[in-house]
């Protein structure tokens, strides 16, 4: 899915919006909406009407990095198709992004709230790591972080290998262990 079609579709989910909702304040069809989202080729100035309708702006940050929203898309890619290592390999990833940029632009990394993944504890982790990145550069986390839905009832791991170990809490970042997800520390180094 490309960059233009997370935007659209986590804006208009962050809104609660149907795509025929977002259709009739753009003035198109929903049928286009649900093309764009699925990554058609969309005009700049499109993207930037639907985007409008559904409450947001769009801004130009000075990074290739993906962002949270982009990252999650992929996390569920490959949790369909049953590939929790690639899964993981994105997790470290976005934990990578955030940590090479700085300031505003961390901040900006982690500000659009991604989609549910289909797995609680994988959103719930999403939640935590920009949390906890964002914090260690001394920024503030977005609201969708704290959602209930980025938190479990019982705390777990992501069940990436059952035969690794499970961390005890002192291995777990505090705000993983707040979302009830049981992730060793060092997990989250880049590979």
């Amino acid at each position: 899915m490309n960059a233009s079609a997370v935007l659209v579709r986590a804006a208009r989910k962050s809104r609660g919006l149907t795509q025929a909702q977002l259709a009739e304040r753009v003035d198109i069809d929903q049928g286009r909406v649900s093309r764009y989202e699925a990554g058609a080729e969309v005009e700049f100035g499109t993207i930037g009407r639907l985007l409008a309708a559904s409450g947001h702006r769009l801004y130009s940050a000075p990074t290739r990095r993906d962002d949270a929203a982009t990252i999650a898309s992929a996390v569920r890619g490959h949790l369909r198709a049953g590939d929790k290592q690639s899964a993981l390999r994105e997790l470290i990833q976005l934990s990578d992004n955030l940590l090479s940029e700085h300031g505003l632009v961390r901040g900006i990394l982690g500000l659009a709230e991604p989609e549910p993944t289909g797995d609680a504890a994988w959103d719930a982790a999403i939640a935590a790591l920009v949390d906890l990145r964002l914090r260690q550069e001394g920024l503030p986390s977005p609201a969708w972080v704290d959602a209930p839905s980025r938190r479990l009832p019982q705390r777990r791991t992501l069940d990436v290998d059952p035969a690794d170990p499970i961390p005890t809490v002192a291995d777990v970042p505090a705000e993983f262990l707040d979302r009830g997800v049981l992730v060793w520390r060092d997990t989250l180094a880049s590979v």
